[in-house]
């Protein structure tokens, strides 16, 4: 970047800030972190005030702005009374603190470029993790029911921030639309995948079905519980969850297995060597009992015995995503290589097939039973 555009830039991010109710004076804006949706920034201040998160929203992905930040005030608002109610200490360390903008909301939308911005406090000496291991398993499983717990008795309610997000049933329906265009000819040579994937969409959808019938509830879920979603202290203990956009209605199978499905993989959701996919029983356990411990005071029966159905169901519905979108001729997922969205649903299958294996005998329910 040449000295004139940085120049430009630094002008234009120091506007945005500007807009914001912050503390202290604005001493540089820069760049933080590698976030794949979002544009991140570092607000440093002068003082003793504190310093701050800058973000451009990607209203590319989250088409209706206004829902997403009234989602997160609203979440972030309760679990903040909460804590207070518990008088909890370090309270600005566990729930995220949005700042609002000058015009009283907790947002800004720039006319010059057409962004949307929002502000948050920047919490210091916090850390995440990319990998998983047992114990931070166990930590983030105990930490994202007790985000479950707290959001349990909400009483305002929320929008999808992303419609239809983790809903299986629509998400066959845009598969067999895929297959039936065949757009880029491409399903006949992925003719076994696609026979795998309708020989278990009955089963599949079971969630959508107990739902229609008032058996299953829907709760605040966080819908993208990866482990560098959650901030730790130096000491390796949760402080809290971060990153809300995709907070919203859903069945808490969308955290509990979908954490289970990028964790409790032995290799990552794309690697071609389709051998190496396999489940981690280590992971599942500990993420599960911290779990188990977490959720005690919400958790119905219905909930609890279907939770193996959800370890099985995000590699399913991620396979039957990446499948759909091969056949549609990659519109929808970044690729690297033409056959890369192929591999990625032969790589979740494998997963898929595994975890089958390794519940041949029931031993996910068993497991659960004795953590409760």
């Amino acid at each position: 970047m040449n000295k004139e555009k940085a120049m430009t830039d630094s002008k234009h991010y120091l506007r945005i800030a500007s807009d914001f109710r912050h503390e202290g004076e604005i001493l540089s804006i820069k760049p933080y972190g590698d976030g794949l949706i979002n544009d991140t920034f570092k607000v440093t201040t002068s003082g003793d005030g504190p310093d701050y998160i800058l973000q451009r929203i990607n209203s590319s992905v989250f088409k209706n702005v206004g829902m997403l930040q009234d989602n997160i005030r609203k979440v972030t608002g309760h679990l903040r009374k909460k804590k207070t109610e518990a008088e909890e200490a370090d309270i600005d360390r566990k729930v995220l603190k949005f700042i609002d903008s000058k015009n009283g909301e907790n947002y800004i939308y720039d006319k010059d470029t057409g962004n949307y911005w929002r502000m948050m406090v920047f919490i210091p000496e916090a850390y995440t993790y990319e990998s998983v291991t047992p114990e931070n398993a166990y930590k983030t499983g105990l930490a994202i029911s007790r985000f479950h717990s707290d959001l349990a008795d909400m009483d305002e309610r929320i929008g999808e921030s992303i419609p239809h997000f983790h809903d299986m049933a629509f998400r066959l329906e845009e598969f067999r639309e895929a297959v039936a265009a065949d757009k880029a000819s491409r399903a006949g040579s992925v003719r076994d995948l696609i026979d795998e994937i309708e020989a278990r969409a009955y089963d599949m959808t079971a969630a959508e079905r107990l739902y229609s019938e008032g058996k299953l509830p829907k709760r605040v879920c966080h819908c993208d519980t990866k482990v560098n979603n959650l901030l730790f202290d130096k000491d390796g203990n949760v402080m809290t969850v971060i990153d809300l956009d995709t907070v919203m209605p859903s069945f808490i199978f969308s955290d509990y297995g979908d954490f289970l499905r990028t964790a409790a993989n032995f290799t990552a959701e794309d690697d071609p060597d389709i051998k190496k996919a396999g489940f981690n029983p280590a992971i599942f356990k500990s993420f599960t009992q911290g779990y188990l411990e977490g959720a005690k005071d919400f958790i119905t029966m219905t909930e609890t015995v279907m939770l193996p159905f959800a370890v099985r169901l995000f590699p399913y519905m991620q396979c039957v995503r990446f499948l759909g979108d091969y056949i549609n001729g990659d519109t929808y997922y970044k690729t690297k290589y033409p056959q890369h969205n192929l591999v990625r649903a032969r790589n979740q299958f494998a997963l898929l097939e595994s975890i089958e294996r390794y519940d041949s005998d029931g031993a996910m329910a068993s497991f659960i039973a004795s953590c409760i």
